[in-house]
């Protein structure tokens, strides 16, 4: 993701970026744009409006909103940014934005078509075994991001938590944890779309407006 991600070829990577976007040129004769901004701001935006709704700022009432979200833009517009990411051989990239745009698919799929197979008794515990499960996955993407950037390490680093203390919640139907859970989501979602506006804004300018920190030296 340019200025916001891990790759090389950023500009923010120096003298040897450049070389290597050349490279790219050189033997392609084209060079894709990155798909880091769009897959941070397609996660940013579905979490956040998910986590109106668990940190109970909205009335839940309207918590269908999020399916739409989940199906078009978290789900198959990230899935899609995390094909492209394959493509210009960001392999955390791809590994990110595929499995958190298969995640919001299998949201959408588990509200749409299969919650109601559950007895009612056992759906905290199967919606905090699935939302744990997908904190364990984000955490080892965390210890990965500690070579990317501030800015991608910090997004992984808040979603870790968030999983886990909304899965904790969901499963002890413990509404103040979720409501934690959906607080912590927002400053997720923030520090994706700070994350994903810097990628853009760096880009189009061509010289770093927001900083992001690179970890790498």
């Amino acid at each position: 993701m340019e200025s916001a991600s891990i790759r090389g070829r950023e500009p923010l990577a120096g003298d040897r970026g450049r070389q290597e976007l050349a490279a790219i040129r050189v033997s392609e004769g084209w060079t894709p744009a990155d798909p880091g901004p769009l897959g941070l701001a397609a996660f940013a935006l579905t979490t956040f409006v998910l986590s109106m709704f668990n940190a109970d700022l909205v009335n839940k009432a309207g918590e269908p909103v999020v399916l739409g979200l989940a199906l078009g833009y978290g789900g198959i517009a990230q899935v899609l940014a995390g094909m492209w990411e394959f493509r210009t051989g960001n392999t955390f990239g791809a590994v990110a934005f595929t499995s958190f745009g298969a995640f919001w698919l299998s949201f959408w799929a588990f509200v749409t078509f299969f919650a109601g197979d559950i007895p009612a008794a056992h759906v905290g515990d199967a919606v905090g075994l699935y939302l744990i499960a997908w904190g364990i996955f984000t955490t080892y993407m965390f210890v990965a991001s500690l070579r990317t950037t501030a800015a991608i390490a910090l997004v992984f680093v808040l979603l870790a938590a968030t999983f886990f203390l909304l899965g904790i919640g969901n499963a002890g139907e413990n509404e103040s944890l979720v409501e934690i859970g959906g607080w912590l989501g927002l400053a997720t979602a923030a520090a994706a779309w700070y994350a994903s506006f810097a990628a853009v804004v760096n880009s189009t300018f061509g010289r770093t407006v927001l900083p992001v920190r690179p970890l790498t030296h």
